[in-house]
């Protein structure tokens, strides 16, 4: 059955999450520790506010999502194509062998403190609008774009607070749920931090990836192209995450079955509205590879 693996971003995060990898992912762990300067398990454990923010959010979920990766790739379980929402396109790359695990985990380090510094931006979430309707208030709005687009019925709005409040002003919105981010991510309000991270990329050796990597602001080229990856990754921060165009991708790519590998489930809820075609599969958990293996 052709497989792709998924990987979630932020939005994912729960407290407990990843609790059982703690022996399993003992090694793991304390290398992240090594490499962040703190702790992952207290968090784990802690509040959700805290965890929420991103500059831990963001290493906490790459953690969990690359244990789960390798748990499953050492039971003998390779995918055909992998791809991530945001941050979890870091844990692509990785499984995908274009960087190591602590290359990976230095550069979601290194990015998450970046977003975390940026302020004066706001996201806000959409469910349930008339695209069209959508798409000519943000292109007749300045300062605001089209972050997410997640499904035909889900979307987030990323740009000034003000042009965000704007747009939803202007049109009929099931529902509008504000975002707890700090900034406008995946807007051109990140060029700044952007713009810093494409340095921290460039002194960051890529290698060809053994597995295609379908990536965001690509999502109908999958490539193991270590030069085109790392160029993809450069422009993330500030273009659109185009999920909804990767989910319509998969299907006609001829992938059956979709696993979500790492915590929650939004990646594999927000596939089954636009390609219910395709078999899922959500890993977060021990049990639930021993039950994929059954």
């Amino acid at each position: 059955m052709k497989t792709a693996w998924v990987f979630p971003g932020q939005g994912s995060q729960a407290v407990g999450m990843g609790i059982d990898l703690l022996e399993v992912g003992k090694d793991k762990f304390a290398e992240a520790e090594s490499i962040l300067g703190w702790s992952i398990e207290p968090l784990l454990q802690g509040d959700i506010a805290e965890l929420s923010k991103t500059q831990y959010t963001q290493p906490c979920l790459y953690l969990i999502s690359a244990i789960l990766a390798d748990l499953l790739k050492s039971q003998g379980n390779l995918p055909d194509l992998v791809t991530g929402h945001s941050l979890g396109e870091y844990t692509a790359l990785y499984v995908a062998g274009a960087i190591d695990f602590a290359t990976g985990l230095d550069l979601v380090k290194q990015r998450s403190k970046l977003m975390s510094e940026v302020s004066g931006g706001a996201m806000m979430a959409l469910i349930g609008f008339d695209r069209p309707s959508l798409e000519e208030a943000i292109a007749t709005t300045a300062d605001v774009v089209l972050a997410n687009d997640n499904s035909a019925e889900q979307v987030v709005i990323s740009g000034t607070q003000s042009a965000v409040q704007s747009v939803v002003d202007c049109i009929k919105v099931k529902r509008a749920i504000p975002l707890a981010v700090s900034g406008a991510f995946h807007s051109p309000l990140m060029a700044e931090a952007a713009a810093q991270f494409a340095n921290v990329l460039s002194n960051v050796e890529f290698q060809d990836a053994q597995i295609p990597v379908l990536s965001n602001i690509e999502p109908s080229s999958p490539t193991k192209s270590a030069q085109v990856l790392r160029d993809r990754l450069t422009q993330q921060m500030t273009s659109p995450v185009r999920w909804r165009e990767i989910c319509l991708f998969l299907a006609s790519d001829g992938i059956e079955q979709a696993i979500e590998v790492g915590a929650g489930k939004v990646l594999t809820g927000l596939i089954k509205r636009t390609s219910p075609s395709l078999q899922l599969v959500n890993i977060s958990t021990l049990a639930q590879i021993s039950a994929l293996l059954l």
